[in-house]
């Protein structure tokens, strides 16, 4: 009788343990799908991808056992569709108890707020510190385009959400895929129904390792403005930053990174506050006359790619949707985040240009008095180094993936052993793209020109073209015109935009380039 009291009040403080486990570890996963949009949430389509995969396999034992037992046939490939809000149709072999059992698993929803804090994390991060440059080079343009890039990414981000639905032949709406990369692939289907995947991918990894250098020039240039006096330059504070961030190569998951994830996001709140708030103590000051019409036609192209890198979160809004407790509430979001950011960046870029004009720097922390400057910019370089390891680590996993855990299609060698230890040479890999950042923030130590290349190339392309043509191709029989007539102007624009930025940048990284070259 003892033995058996024991063992059932062993049972239930054990269910009690898995419980309380399950409850803290459902927090703590809200809170890595928060920090992990951080800044420009670079991971979330990548991460939504290997989540898509491993819930797949789960759904597809529940099925396959739920089959075996009821004497049904197995279902067939391609019936089930990976429905993250519960709403997709299931093979009829699927039972109640299934349906439940698919329902917990993954992460816990989020609600719109939260959904909105994120996006707001995305597209308010540290780069709007160079947007007062930006107003240099095009006055008041320049503030209608920050205004214009937040319509139009807004725009853009609803029909990309859009392009995950279609109508089931009982005429209801269903998501029928889960990433950015799926829309890619379902457009250069049947012919080539990977290549839009890998172009999505390739445009990823492009922005992710520009991400990574922005963040160690910024790093660089802060503490060399922030200590002038003392006898070391730039370059060797950025491999300083450089020496810092190498341990990232070894990083197996960002649990112990998302912990100060928050803290940096409300860190950069702050400065932004500390900013406007000097500005404004010096509102006597401010140069109204300097604001004008006129555009630097050689600069004003790099611009463009700075305001439009300013607003890239369209590379995870499908994972953010998905994760939703309520999808339509999805369009609400979007438009009050976008309005708040368009709001909160236009007066920043103002303000701040007003109280320096000719004299702003590529960022306006620089511009600070020293001794305001030195504790703010420590701060940001704080911030920075905490935030590198989320869009390296992201790059790592779509290159790792790409490139040597696709199977027979891999290109190499799978870089984990049996173990899942990683190899000596995939570790040397990884401490190789940790040495590229650092030599392309030493030959190009330029955050405006990298910034506005990488919102030229990437950016446009993620935010601007691939959404618009997309939405044409999937859905263009259901368009209404003045949706077709949106989708034809924000390709042809962003298209020129793209191209002229892409260009004026690169000129000005080359010769940039062949500076230090020579130096």
């Amino acid at each position: 009788m003892a033995t058996l009291l024991r063992s059932k009040l062993s049972n239930v403080a054990t269910s009690v343990s898995h419980k309380s486990q399950a409850k803290m570890s459902g927090m703590f996963a809200r809170m890595g799908f928060q920090a992990a949009t951080d800044e420009e949430a670079v991971g979330f389509a990548h991460c939504d991808d290997l989540d898509m995969e491993h819930r797949q396999g789960l759904q597809m034992d529940i099925l396959k056992s739920e089959g075996s037992e009821e004497g049904g046939e197995p279902p067939l490939e391609g019936d089930i569709h990976y429905q993250r809000d519960g709403t997709g149709p299931l093979p009829p072999s699927a039972s109640k108890e299934a349906c439940s059992e698919l329902s917990g698993q993954g992460k816990p929803k989020i609600t719109a707020w939260e959904a909105g804090w994120n996006v707001t994390n995305a597209i308010q991060g540290m780069f709007v510190l160079g947007l007062p440059y930006a107003i240099l080079h095009g006055g008041y343009l320049g503030l209608f385009l920050i205004i214009f890039a937040a319509v139009v990414c807004c725009y853009t981000g609803k029909i990309l959400i859009a392009c995950l639905y279609e109508e089931n032949e009982d005429g209801e709406i269903v998501r029928v895929r889960d990433s950015y990369v799926d829309i890619a692939n379902a457009c250069c289907a049947p012919r080539f129904p990977t290549l839009g995947g890998r172009i999505v991918n390739v445009a990823q990894i492009i922005e992710l390792v520009m991400t990574c250098i922005l963040y160690v020039v910024v790093s660089g240039n802060l503490m060399y403005n922030s200590f002038p006096n003392l006898p070391v330059s730039q370059k060797s504070w950025s491999i300083i930053a450089t020496a810092v961030l190498l341990p990232c190569a070894f990083l197996k998951n960002l649990k112990a990174v998302s912990k100060f994830s928050l803290l940096c996001t409300l860190a950069h709140f702050v400065i932004n506050i500390l900013v406007i708030a000097y500005c404004l103590s010096r509102a006597r000051d401010w140069a109204w006359d300097k604001v004008k019409f006129y555009i630097d036609v050689k600069k004003f192209p790099i611009s463009i790619g700075i305001i439009v890198f300013s607003y890239t979160s369209q590379i995870f809004l499908p994972s953010l949707e998905g994760n939703m407790q309520n999808p339509k509430e999805f369009h609400c979001m979007m438009n009050w985040t976008h309005i708040a950011a368009c709001i909160l960046k236009g007066l920043f870029a103002l303000v701040a240009y007003l109280t320096w004009a000719d004299e702003t720097k590529e960022v306006i922390t620089d511009n600070l008095p020293s001794t305001i400057r030195a504790v703010v910019n420590i701060f940001l370089v704080a911030k920075a180094l905490l935030s590198y390891p989320l869009p390296f680590f992201a790059a790592v996993e779509v290159l790792e993936r790409s490139l040597f855990q696709e199977g027979n299609r891999a290109f190499f060698p799978n870089c984990y052993g049996g173990d899942g230890r990683l190899k000596s040479w995939g570790l040397t890999l990884r401490c190789a793209l940790v040495v590229f950042t650092l030599l392309m923030a030493i030959y190009v130590p330029h955050f405006a020109l990298l910034m506005g290349l990488t919102g030229s190339l990437t950016g446009a392309g993620l935010c601007f073209l691939l959404p618009s043509l997309f939405h044409l191709k999937l859905l263009w029989r259901k368009l209404l015109w003045h949706h077709v007539f949106f989708d034809v102007a924000i390709f042809v624009i962003g298209g020129i935009c793209s191209i002229s930025g892409f260009i004026h940048s690169l000129e000005g990284l080359i010769e940039a380039f062949r500076t230090n070259a020579e130096d």
